[in-house]
């Protein structure tokens, strides 16, 4: 199959000198369901930086459906959808504004963005408050909000990091649900989180990354049969020597 995201030899290093990445090699095929699993510090989020145009690599090669993001960083975002794991939405603006402006960072006219925007909203459970401010949303409707904002224009690869962070249980399987819906349709998802039994229950493949190196990378099954156990968790303690946090 195609691969959606190829990484060869990723390195970076900060100014600081703080060696972040060490020659990471990452391939995600097409409509794959990928987990980036790692502790705080390990690298995680600064190889989605870099792959979204956040973070400028020292060496290496990233490649988002055959585009170097070198070359031409213009298309490759445009396959993309990011949720950061940050919430970063213009609190003051109304939820249907916010999705429906992301769609026009796309060219994507409003009277196509506006059905859009409906469905998605609808679909994750925020179609209610489309005409509120985010500021009256909860913590889990923000994190959804900036799911629907990540989809507007129907990216082809849709990057979460730690997209349930602090998400109630309820909330976090209505995710799931959607997440497992979307990717069934042909989407490709990579995921960071802390929540293992989320990579388990989603994922495909995986990767385990600790001190900016992959100690692990394989189907979920491939992993869990590394320990005596068959827990995942048990493969991460022993690979990165932390409890999952």
């Amino acid at each position: 199959m195609p691969l959606a995201l190829s990484i060869e030899n990723l390195n970076k290093t900060y100014k600081s000198g703080t060696v972040a990445l060490k020659g990471i090699k990452l391939e995600i095929k097409e409509g794959g369901f990928y987990a980036l699993l790692g502790p705080n510090g390990a690298g995680k989020t600064t190889v989605i930086g870099i792959v979204t145009g956040l973070v400028n690599k020292t060496s290496g090669t990233v490649k988002v459906f055959d585009i170097d993001i070198d070359k031409d960083h213009d298309k490759a975002k445009t396959f993309m959808g990011v949720v950061p794991q940050e919430i970063n939405l213009d609190i003051f603006a109304k939820v249907i504004n916010i999705v429906t402006d992301q769609a026009g960072y796309y060219g994507i006219p409003r009277k196509v963005a506006l059905p859009r925007a409906n469905e998605v909203l609808q679909t994750l459970g925020l179609f209610d408050k489309k005409d509120q401010p985010a500021l009256n949303l909860s913590g889990g409707m923000k994190r959804r909000l900036m799911i629907a904002r990540a989809l507007m224009h129907k990216p082809k690869l849709l990057i979460l990091d730690e997209p349930t962070a602090g998400v109630d249980v309820e909330l976090r399987r209505g995710m799931w649900e959607y997440l497992t819906k979307i990717r069934k349709e042909g989407t490709t998802i990579l995921l960071t989180t802390h929540y293992l039994e989320e990579a388990e229950q989603l994922c495909d493949r995986a990767a385990i990354i600790n001190n900016g190196e992959i100690v692990a990378e394989g189907s979920i099954e491939e992993l869990v049969l590394r320990h005596p156990s068959g827990k995942l968790e048990e493969v991460y303690l022993d690979l990165t020597g932390k409890k999952n946090d």
